[in-house]
Order: structure tokens, then sequence, then C-alpha cells
């Protein structure tokens, strides 16, 4: 069975490796090389679904409760378990409620706790919310390392065009590229940049509540840290807009002073392909499956939709148009 992915973002290359597994012979082909334009080049690499959980469907949290142990089956010790803490301003202590109502699988921590967790944040918040079962890992490095793995088990890569009739079946993970063409996809702009600073350290993503602008801070070693994301319902791919990075930079600052002093390295925003319910789907187009949708939620489902649309290509392989949804 020879089977053409397209796309080499998350979803591409998480569609080839379970495709790999079940003993398909695979190709995956992107007209853009070393990951450019890929909104998973972008992402944060939570694999947080009970964090997910406060302003998603409960499907979210059910796909994506496994990921960590999916990520690390995939990719052995690329996966850091060191949960994720959620904290905010004495101020803004109602949302740490608020939050704590839409979620599970946390407990609340106190300053002291705080501190033990992450010592750079000692005195800084008195309260806050501890996921211990989250994890996180890096994006970039997870996306170049799966490639190579794939690659060293014969999955042909290609920028150019491949002929589609060659191929007994198409699974088409092209994301924001489809809006347009698939029905009811929208375009969901995220913002993010990157931080230097050898001034602190954490060992886990940070949470920073605020009633308007809510961010992550998700350390990436070496003093690198990931600062993000804006959600504005546009598709406008253009550069990082001023009032983004202002509010970005403060809410990195409220979280620790020393991210005032931090050197700017990247600023980046990418398009996030979302459905009106913002939850993925697989769809049957004849002799194609399309994988979309995964919102801000890449990492975290791609491995479950992933097995999906597995399921999809191997079970009988009608021509007649189907959907499975989460």
């Amino acid at each position: 069975m020879r089977i053409l992915v397209k796309g080499a973002g998350v979803a591409g290359l998480a569609v080839a490796h379970e495709l790999l597994t079940r003993g398909a012979e695979v190709e995956v082909v992107d007209p853009h090389a070393n990951f450019d334009r890929a909104a998973s080049w972008l992402a944060g690499g939570m694999l947080a679904p009970w964090c997910e959980r406060e302003s998603a469907d409960e499907a979210v949290l059910r796909l994506g409760a496994q990921a960590a142990a999916l990520w690390e089956a995939i990719l052995p010790g690329y996966v850091t378990r060191n949960g994720t803490l959620v904290v905010a301003p004495a101020r803004d202590h109602g949302e740490l409620k608020r939050f704590a109502g839409r979620t599970s699988c946390y407990r609340w921590v106190d300053e002291e706790d705080v501190a033990s967790l992450e010592p750079a944040l000692a005195g800084r918040f008195r309260q806050g919310l501890f996921f211990p079962e989250e994890a996180h890992l890096d994006p970039r490095q997870a996306l170049h390392v799966l490639k190579e793995k794939l690659a060293a088990q014969d999955v042909v890569f290609s920028v150019g065009d491949a002929e589609e009739d060659d191929f007994s079946d198409i699974v088409d993970c092209t994301g924001a590229a489809r809006i347009g063409q698939v029905n009811d996809l929208r375009g969901v702009r995220g913002e993010m940049l990157y931080l230097r600073t050898d001034e602190i350290e954490l060992s886990r993503p940070v949470r920073l509540l605020h009633p308007r602008i809510p961010v992550y801070v998700v350390p990436r070693g070496d003093g690198l840290f990931m600062v993000g994301a804006t959600m504005i319902e546009t598709d406008y791919s253009g550069p990082i807009t001023a009032r983004s990075l202002m509010e970005l930079l403060n809410a990195a600052y409220t979280l620790h002073p020393a991210f005032a002093d931090a050197a700017l390295v990247e600023t980046g925003a990418g398009i996030r392909p979302a459905f009106p319910d913002n939850l993925p789907r697989v769809i049957r187009e004849g002799n194609a499956v399309v994988l979309n949708g995964l919102y801000r939620h890449g990492f975290l489902l791609a491995p479950a939709m992933a097995a999906k649309a597995a399921d999809l290509v191997f079970s009988g392989r009608t021509k007649q148009r189907s959907s499975q949804c989460v």
C-alpha cells in the first residue's frame, strides 16, 4: 500500500509515522522545505490537555490525555514531564478560581509551593494551580528529529509535485493552505516571540492568567524562552503587530522582571486552521483523507488524529464521501 501524505508539519509527520507503523509505504510532499510556513514551527509544544480544557471542548481532553505517552513512544527521551504551573497576580485571583472551575487534575499551591516548583518565582505569586500530569516538548526539535527518523525508515520526502495516480491513497495535512477549499475552515492568527536571558530558569511551562491577555512562557533551555500566544480571528499572515508585541512583553515582565532585560531574539506569526467548533476533523474526499482544523492543539492532538486518519485509510477505502470528527 503506497500512500502520499501532503504536508510536513506536525500533522503530516504524525500521519506518516502512524501509516509506517501499520506497514504502508509512505511519501511526504511539501513545497516548503525545512518547515517554512508550518504553523507547528511556531507552536508552544505544551502537552497540556487539562489546562486546555479551560477553553476547549471535552473532546480535546479526551483525545489529548495520552499525548505525552504517545509522543514518548514516537520520540523517546524528547518529552519533559514536569507538569504545568498556572499563576496570576494577586489582583487577578478571580481568574485562578475561574480557571480551576473549568479544569481538573490539578492541585492548589501556595506561595511556598510555587517557590519549590519554580525557585525563580519565589515571592511573586501567593497561589497557583499545578497540573502534575502535563508535559511539554520542543516543537522544532521534535519536527526535525521525527523527520530524520522517518527518512531513516525509508519514508521519502520531496518538495516537488507528486504524481497522485501512483498512490493508492492520499492524506492531506496541508492545514491553513486549504482555507477556502475545505468547508467551514477558517484561519486564526497566533503571534509569539522568543526571549533569551540568563537571569531566570524555569523547569516547566508557566501560564500567567489575565482577564484579557493570558499567556504562557515555555522554557527551551540555555536561557531561551518561548512566549505566546495571541488568538486573533483573521487569516492575515503578516509580521507580529506592535500591540501584540507589547502585550506579550508586558506579560513576560509581569511573570518575572528579568524578562524586561531579556534579548528579543525572534518574533513570529502564523495561521492556525480551525473549524467553527475549534475541533479537528478527518474527512474522506474520494480517495483522499483530509486531516485539518487542529487549531491551537497541533502537538497535543496530532498523534490521536493521525491514528484516526490511518483508520479511515485502512477501513475499506470506500470512495463514498464520509467524515469523522472528534
